[in-house]
């Protein structure tokens, strides 16, 4: 015969008698029988806790109470031996109190609805005291208690209590057994909360990223520093406390003049987000890209960024002989350069001749060489003091762990735990689609349009293409902080930002130069809940078999 069922999935026992006393129950019960363990209720007369609670549809609800130790009567009195202790106890009472409790309790929710009452029973187990054949207490018949002869038909013993008394009360069914089961699950309890439990996982990343920003206490006497870290180190956030501590004086106790560059769109706004709130004459000169930069000097014609020729040289050339022209009080005493591993050789020559003191202006790196995803393999012509930041410290472990294979160094990962990531099976032709439907289940999971993001990692999503053309850079970039809607974004855009949950759209096929690097930042972009939705074999040419397994493909 199967056995009875137990629908917790670890109870816990005070006792190794008790323990031994529920496997003996459910095994020797019928698989339509439930059996619970230390069930907890209150009421007005106190706390009560049943150490079983046994629902058999057809027979009753039958409340146990278990004692371990041998037990004895003096006197009309309950003892039980504790050590080299006698002491005093109720079993009758303990018993046939709980089970009073529980049935109020379930009697009087609302899911119990007109139903009837049904067969409620209490029985107290002795497991370590041999009962006589004729034991009988004025509060306790023997068909109501099991001593250690008794265990190896308790399960019927238990069974046979629910129908000794004579009453109006009915044999529970299956519908019965399941009300009381919901029932005891509490009414409108809190439930996991994804979204607050991101949050919380959220301010730990930030109180973590405060206590790594100790490190330019440490380097401030330095001022050439490349600052090496991979994805989900703080880089970023490192950089924006460092632009706040040279432009306010808080580091060297003389304020400075800060300029702040990086290549990408999206991360110059979420820098300027970051920084320009700040009071006057304590925030940054300069905050934005390279082509903004030679803007802020005059420069008016880019042409666009698929001419590398223009953009990689022609274009540092003009702003080196503009930043000549520049008088000191427009140049700057440090550079703060974001995502430096996206910058050509010849970039630095304007940043370095924009400085006030071109052999001991500060110069400041952040870089991680894994997220190089443009064939550009610029290095300062400066020396630098190399820093590593070897923590993860804003993804969760279960998305870390997914790109750890693919970081620069071995990190160690400090992101706190999170829900499993999610891989979804689809094609070239299907992935767009299948990722759409993604989003669709992350609404239903809980989390706001503000959380959630949709990168591809090859050609644009219809939605980004459509706003990007409606409304120019600068108006679709300003919807990152849009409260009310999804992100669509590209990985090659969205180096340095982040969003709580991520739809990662590998709509390619994994053959392109560099694609590696662009799966190592798609996975990194999303902080608590990351969904990858694409062809197995594309992500195993980009990722290898090691990723692929972290993915569970």
């Amino acid at each position: 015969m199967s056995p009875a069922q137990t629908i917790q999935d670890d109870p816990t026992f005070v006792t190794t008698s008790e323990r031994d006393v529920f496997h003996r129950v459910v095994k020797q019960l019928p698989p339509d029988s439930v059996v619970l363990a230390n069930i907890r209720v209150a009421d007005e007369q106190g706390d009560h806790e049943a150490d079983l609670v046994v629902l058999m549809p057809g027979s009753g609800i039958v409340v146990v109470e278990v004692k371990g130790s041998h037990v004895w009567v003096e006197n009309g009195q309950w003892y039980i031996q504790r050590g080299t202790q006698a002491d005093r106890i109720h079993p009758v009472d303990q018993a046939r109190n709980a089970q009073y409790a529980l049935r109020h309790y379930v009697e009087s929710d609302p899911r119990w609805g007109s139903r009837t009452r049904v067969r409620w029973s209490h029985h107290v187990v002795l497991a370590r005291t041999d009962l006589s054949a004729d034991f009988s207490l004025p509060d306790v018949p023997r068909w109501q208690v099991s001593g250690r002869g008794d265990l190896a038909e308790l399960g019927q013993r238990i069974d046979d209590t629910t129908g000794r008394r004579q009453n109006d009360a009915r044999p529970p069914d299956d519908e019965d057994v399941h009300v009381i089961l919901d029932i005891l699950e509490g009414r409108f309890p809190p439930l996991r909360d994804a979204i607050a439990l991101a949050a919380e996982r959220e301010a730990e990343a930030a109180r973590l990223t405060a206590e790594q920003a100790t490190l330019l206490k440490v380097t401030r006497l330095l001022n050439r520093v490349e600052i090496r870290g991979g994805a989900g180190s703080g880089k970023t956030v490192l950089a924006i406390q460092q632009a706040k501590d040279l432009a306010s004086g808080r580091l060297l106790g003389q304020k400075k003049r800060v300029a702040v560059v990086c290549y990408s769109y999206g991360l110059a706004t979420y820098l300027k987000q970051a920084l320009d709130g700040g009071p006057s004459g304590q925030r940054p000169v300069f905050v934005g890209t390279f082509e903004d930069l030679g803007r802020s000097w005059g420069l008016t014609d880019f042409g666009t960024r698929q001419d590398s020729e223009f953009w990689e040289v022609e274009l540092p050339h003009r702003m080196a002989d503009l930043a000549n022209r520049l008088g000191h009080k427009q140049k700057f005493d440090a550079i703060i350069v974001d995502e430096a591993q996206d910058f050509a050789d010849d970039w630095w020559l304007p940043l370095v001749k924009s400085l006030r003191d071109e052999e001991e202006g500060g110069i400041y790196s952040y870089s991680d060489e894994r997220q190089r995803v443009f064939a550009r393999f610029g290095r300062p012509p400066v020396q630098l003091v190399p820093l590593v930041l070897d923590h993860n410290l804003r993804n969760t472990k279960q998305i870390a762990e997914t790109f750890v294979a693919l970081a620069p160094t071995g990190m160690e990962l400090r992101g706190g735990n999170g829900p499993e990531v999610t891989f979804v099976e689809a094609s070239l032709s299907e992935a767009v689609e299948m990722a759409d439907e993604q989003v669709d289940a992350l609404l239903d999971e809980g989390w706001a349009p503000r959380d959630i993001a949709l990168i591809t990692l090859g050609s644009r999503h219809p939605v980004q293409f459509e706003r990007q053309e409606s409304l120019g850079q600068q108006g679709y970039w300003a919807g990152f902080w849009d409260e009310d809607d999804i992100f669509y974004g590209h990985v090659l855009g969205f180096k340095g930002m982040e969003r709580r949950a991520v739809v990662l759209c590998v709509n390619e096929d994994g053959t392109r130069d560099r694609a590696s690097e662009r799966l190592y930042v798609g996975l990194s972009r999303a902080t608590d809940r990351l969904v990858v939705v694409g062809d197995p074999e594309a992500l195993r040419r980009m990722g290898g078999s090691d990723t692929c397994r972290r993915l569970g493909i």
